[in-house]
């Protein structure tokens, strides 16, 4: 899938509106992000049971989940709506998120999750509206696929840590900006907001690289 932008045309809009983060496009270098996007069910459903847990614990769950109600490495919402509260519960899942994948499924056949093709056809506030409907999933959630499945050009997740810190660090504050300081900023990024979102996170990690271990 591509993205619904030129890169090269934001980086320069971007540069020009803002010598700070000019400064960061310049130390990072090229802009890289290639969106997939394949069944937003699976996305989703992923997504819950990734949330609060680490990595590994996540991918065991979400392995067992998939050997268990999946044909091909695929969850039907169908499946999952026929499987007991028991069956779910026996991969792994805590009772939220039995729920929560319980809603999904439910949603995505009566339509409220829609299917890809639809998905792409809706406005960014459509599908936030749609899919923050869902229990489990919230505004993060929903901004992440934006940026990294359906690759929108003006998404800004000002509650994300890595962004909250990459706009500090870039920005020389001595602590983390509250969100609504990082909304006000950028409103000079849009319609690239995604773009500098992906620099900022760079920042995170140039930071990382650079910092002397003690």
């Amino acid at each position: 899938m591509t993205l619904h932008y030129n890169p090269a045309e934001a980086v320069a809009a971007l540069s020009k509106a803002d010598k700070q983060l000019a400064k960061l496009i310049r130390r990072v270098g090229d802009f890289e992000l290639e969106p997939r996007m394949g069944d937003p069910f699976q996305a989703l459903l992923r997504a819950i049971i990734y949330q609060q847990l680490s990595g590994k614990a996540a991918a065991t769950i979400h392995g067992r989940a998939v050997k268990a109600f999946g044909t091909r490495g695929r969850i039907k919402p169908e499946r999952l709506l026929a499987a007991a509260h028991d069956e779910l519960r026996s991969v792994g899942m805590s009772r939220a998120k039995v729920a929560a994948v319980r809603d999904l499924a439910e949603k995505t056949l009566d339509g409220t999750v829609p299917a890809f093709a639809k998905l792409r056809r809706m406005s960014d506030a459509e599908i936030l509206e749609r899919l923050t409907s869902v229990r489990g999933i919230g505004v993060w959630t929903v901004e992440m696929l934006l940026l990294f499945r359906l690759g929108r050009p003006d998404v800004l997740p000002v509650s994300d840590l890595g962004v909250r810190k990459g706009f500090m660090l870039t920005y020389g504050h001595t602590e983390l900006p509250a969100p609504k300081a990082i909304l006000a900023h950028g409103e000079r990024w849009r319609p690239y907001r995604s773009v500098a979102t992906w620099y900022l996170w760079r920042a995170v990690d140039l930071h990382q690289k650079t910092a002397v271990p003690r």
